[in-house]
């Protein structure tokens, strides 16, 4: 026998959406929370490599000059220099 688990927090509108689209669907309710566990898991996995992996924001020569500027900017306003 499965054990019973509750969520908190979960206002009645969620609950009822959440329950009729297990009723859409005509699975178990555990079954379509562990769909959206993993479906969660792989977008948010997609999600950061797409950002960590993908094509760099700026170029090598476009940071230089933005580095250069930030030096200057924390030097003409007192900051200690970047290391």
């Amino acid at each position: 026998m499965a054990t019973v688990k509750t969520i908190k927090d979960v206002d009645e509108v969620a609950w009822s959406e959440f329950k009729s689209m297990a009723a859409h669907d005509k699975i178990k309710m555990g079954k379509l929370f562990e769909r959206m566990v993993e479906e969660y898991k792989d977008n948010t996995k997609d999600f950061w490599d797409s950002i960590l992996k993908g094509p760099p924001a700026l170029t090598k020569e476009e940071a230089e000059i933005m580095t250069k500027k930030a030096e200057r900017i924390r030097k003409e306003y007192g900051f200690r220099t970047i290391k």
